[in-house]
């Protein structure tokens, strides 16, 4: 078994836990928590590469993460997390979309359960996946945590292109 390590680190949107092994990031835990199996250390490399990628990212210096993953998933809800990583930043994309993107177009409920159990939010950026109407969903961190990652993605995107932010794929 993989020996897992963990920090904490402050964002703008709150404290969020970091677990990674030897391989990449297994989680992100909303808030400061140790979690029995999870040995601190605030030095190992994966855990320090993606707090400087988180950094970037707030700062807006980062529009998509390159921290190594070692995510643990059933094989479908890996390729929605996979097809969440392509909704490029400052874009949303629905449930459907991204069922339908996988074949699978009966598979929105499908697609926002699998979302929902995305272990490394922001990274894997769930917060960009809204309903069919538009409106955001459940969100680990919270709609208004939710709502700053989507207003701070939208701001920069339509602030560097130079042109209004869109919120279709």
């Amino acid at each position: 078994m993989d020996e897992l390590v963990g920090t904490a680190v402050s964002t703008p949107v709150g404290v969020l836990t970091l677990v990674a092994t030897d391989t990449g990031l297994r989680r992100i835990y909303w808030g400061e928590v140790t979690p029995d199996d999870v040995a601190v250390d605030s030095t190992h490399a994966i855990l320090k590469l993606t707090e400087t990628q988180l950094n970037r990212y707030f700062a807006g210096e980062l529009r998509r993460f390159s921290v190594p993953l070692d995510l643990r998933g059933s094989a479908f809800q890996q390729r929605v997390w996979t097809a969440v990583a392509g909704v490029p930043y400052g874009r949303t994309a629905t449930y459907a979309d991204i069922a339908r993107a996988l074949g699978v177009p009966r598979g929105a409920r499908a697609v926002g359960s699998a979302n929902g159990r995305n272990p490394v939010p922001i990274i894997v950026p769930c917060h960009r996946l809204v309903g069919s109407d538009r409106t955001l969903r459940g969100f680990g961190g919270g709609l208004d945590v939710k709502k700053r990652l989507l207003a701070h993605e939208a701001h920069l995107w339509a602030s560097r292109s130079g042109t209004a932010a869109t919120t279709r794929t």
